[in-house]
């Protein structure tokens, strides 16, 4: 979804919206799924990454500005656990247990009028 809002800095407020955002690429270099005994199921992702395009704007009482911007995020490392039990049908039931992620580096690339 879009995100859009606003900002009070020092003399007034700014006004910004980010839309059109578009993942258009992720790696996962390092990845291992293993099995917890009487638990579930624990997800490893190692050092992954992801660009992330989209479209920007902003305005204050000063200036306006739109444009395009390239974000890349690296060295993100994820550590998921899923418990795994049965519902009273029968049916496998996955629900999320913990979740823990970090990311290393953001780069963000702004291309604009001004």
């Amino acid at each position: 979804p879009d995100l859009s809002g606003y900002e009070k800095y020092g003399l007034g407020n700014v006004k910004y919206n980010i839309s059109k955002i578009h993942v258009t690429a992720v790696e996962f270099p390092s990845a291992s799924i293993s099995l917890i005994p009487g638990t579930g199921i624990k997800l490893v992702i190692g050092n992954a990454s992801l660009t992330i395009d989209m479209n920007w704007n902003i305005r204050t009482w000063m200036f306006k500005d739109t444009g395009r911007s390239t974000v890349y995020i690296s060295k993100v490392f994820v550590t998921a656990i899923f418990s795994t039990s049965l519902d009273n049908t029968g049916h496998t039931s996955i629900s999320l247990a913990s979740c823990r992620t970090t990311s290393g580096d953001i780069e963000i690339k702004l291309n604009g009028k001004s």
